[in-house]
Order: structure tokens, then sequence, then C-alpha cells
């Protein structure tokens, strides 16, 4: 069994299956750890999730911050604020990542970082998985590969993923940022400050630190300077609430992270020749908060299915179309839902409605919040 891709999803994979005793391997282009641009915040419905892959207690090692409201700051001065149905953890991916790839190393599987996959190829009862590995190319003949290689990655050869739902938004694709920060305060929340363009986040991760990330159209700031501070003191200056809260911050060295470009409309790919998990098969719109959560619910389903495939209780095409099925029932909904919050932000006039909608109709936030969330239900695989 192999797994191209050491983010969270597979290196959920990898522990998952090397738990139930399969020789199991990781391949992953780049080393660890490293920071990537992310919200870096752990949904109260991961708490299920990291029970069943048995890490919570390495998560809480990490000291993660605890938050326990959202909060939504515009542009024009209104503020919403909603508590969360339980405290999510702010941890960022630097530590989350390379923890969660350890625990799949002390599970048994074998972790091939700085491995750039170069091609996958079906074979007699398999695949041949091509790799350089330096300046060395080794190949692996495996029974079966998962791809949970992210938004932005794709081995050489394999089909491109669908043309995007969303003309508007494959023509003015966004640019992704991040950074680290001192110097600020806040309470138990996360702040998502909203702004023609896009919309920026802050939230507390561990050792005090604030993660600031950000979410941007290109051709809004085509003519501010394309560097990542460049971006973020653009954002400043579309907010004057989130121009105040970040006039003190302290940039911390090597934690700038950028990803370009970003489509958040791109239509599911979940199989393609082989099972695709996380950002790999399915964009999750940043807005629903959700989506490492929906990145481990997606390679525990996978994980459980491969276990049955490998044991010979189904076929191939029988795993195929359970876990088409999971992705269709159970993360279609939240994915509809952050894609319609999403444009109801960026358009003109719907923000300032928004907020009396809000306000004057008791539970509405609460209500949009879980919509765009997993559902807590058993994982069922048969």
């Amino acid at each position: 069994m192999a797994i191209i891709g050491g983010g969270i999803a597979g290196s959920a994979l990898a522990k998952s299956l090397a738990d139930s005793g399969w020789n199991t391997i990781l391949l992953e282009s780049k080393k660890f750890p490293r920071h990537k641009v992310c919200g870096e915040f752990l949904s109260p419905e991961a708490k299920s999730m990291l029970d069943s892959l048995g890490v919570n207690e390495l998560i809480q090692s990490l000291r993660p911050s605890l938050i326990e409201r959202s909060r939504l700051i515009f542009s024009h001065g209104d503020v919403l604020e909603a508590p969360l149905a339980s405290h999510a953890l702010g941890v960022s991916r630097y530590s989350l990542d390379a923890a969660l790839l350890s625990s799949a190393q002390l599970a048994g599987a074998h972790v091939q970082t700085g491995s750039a996959v170069t091609a996958v190829t079906p074979a007699n009862e398999g695949f041949i998985i091509e790799t350089k590995q330096g300046t060395e190319m080794v190949a692996y003949k495996v029974r079966t590969v998962i791809a949970a290689w992210g938004a932005n990655g794709r081995v050489p050869g394999t089909a491109p993923y669908p043309a995007r739902s969303n003309v508007r938004t494959a023509k003015n694709p966004y640019v992704g940022v991040k950074s680290h920060v001192a110097g600020i305060t806040t309470d138990a929340a996360v702040e998502l400050y909203f702004f023609e363009g896009g919309y920026l986040g802050i939230s507390p991760v561990e050792d005090g630190r604030f993660n600031v990330s950000a979410l941007l159209r290109q051709k809004a700031f085509q003519d501010k300077p394309k560097t990542i501070q460049g971006w973020i003191d653009a954002a400043c200056s579309r907010n004057p609430q989130l121009l105040h809260k970040l006039s003190n911050a302290m940039p911390i060295a090597g934690t700038q992270a950028a990803i370009a470009p970003v489509q958040i409309s791109r239509k599911p790919l979940v199989w393609n020749g082989y099972p695709q998990v996380g950002d790999a098969g399915l964009m999750i719109p940043p807005l629903c908060g959700d989506g490492m959560s929906m990145a481990l619910r997606s390679a525990l389903v996978c994980a459980a299915l491969a276990d049955r495939y490998l044991s010979g209780e189904i076929s191939f095409d029988h795993w195929r179309h359970q876990y088409e099925r999971f992705i269709e029932q159970q993360l279609k909904g939240p994915r509809q839902w952050g894609r319609l919050l999403q444009w109801m932000i960026e358009a003109p006039v719907l923000p300032r409605l928004l907020v009396p909608c809000v306000r004057y109709t008791p539970g509405l936030m609460q209500r949009l919040i879980k919509a765009t969330r997993l559902k807590d239900v058993p994982l069922d695989v048969r």
C-alpha cells in the first residue's frame, strides 16, 4: 500500500492502515516540518476523528489554543459573533503535520520524505510507482495507491481535474498567504475580517502566537507588492478594524507561506484511477472552517475501505462506489453551503443585509455554521 502526500489526510491514512497491520509506505516530496497556508483551526467536529485515530493526547501535547467563539468583522464596521458548539483547537500545521507524520512512523508506516513521485502506472494486481529521491530513481510495486497530495498536487501523466464550475472564479483565482505574528491580544476567538477582494483570519495557535492567513483575489490586489507581508498589509488597508488589530503585530521570521492559484470552486474528483482524499479530491471552501476535519474524515473512511479491499472482502469497484457515495452523502452539503457563504460575503450589498438578518433571527448564525460542518455520525463502510 502506498500513499502519496504527507499532510493531514496522508498521515492519517498511513497511521490507520499501519495500525491495521498493512505494510504501508508514505511518499512525500517535501521535507517536514514546514509551514503551510491554512487557517490552522481544528473545529469541534474533528475531535471524534482524532479519537478514532488515537492521537488526541498527541495533539494536546502540542499545547494548542482553545477557541470558544467565532467573530466576523466587516469593512463597513459591523461585527457578528457566535459561540461554537464546543471548543475548537488552534494549532499550527508546522507542529500538527510533523506530529501526525511521526505517529504514522511509530505505527509502523515507512515514511519517505524528499521523494517526488514522477509516475503511477497500473500493473498486474497493483501499481508501479516511480520516484525521484535526490539524484536516484526508485520504483515501488504496490497493491494499491491513494493520492493525498493536496489541492495543487498531481502526478505527471494523470488526468487533469474537471473543468471549473465557476468561470468567474477560474479567470480570477485567489492567492492564499499566511504568517505567524506576536504582539497582539485577543480572547478565545477566531476572527474573520472581510473587505473588498477577500478576507483575512486571525486565530491563536500554540506558544502565544497567532496565525494570520488571508484568501485574496489576485486581480483585486494586482497593483500591490508581491510579497507575503505586502499582501497582508494591502488587506489591512481595506478594513479599518483589521488595520488597528495588526498595528502592533510582529511577524515571526520563517513562518510565512503562500499558495496560488487557489480555485475554491474546483469540481470534485475523488477517484482518478485510484482514490483521492482531502483536498486532492475535494476542495473545501475555507469559509467552512472545517477543512482539516473533512480531510481526516475522508482519510479514515478511505482507510477502512482500503482495509476491506486488501483483506479480500470487497472489490476495487466496490471500494470506489462506497467512497464516492460517502463524499456525495456527507461532504456535498457542507461544500455547497461554504460556496454559498463565500458568494454572499463577496457580493457588494449582501453583507450589509446579512448582518441585520443574523441579529434579528435568533440562532441563525449557529445554524449557518452547523450547515458548513460535518455531521458527527459513525463511519459506515459496508
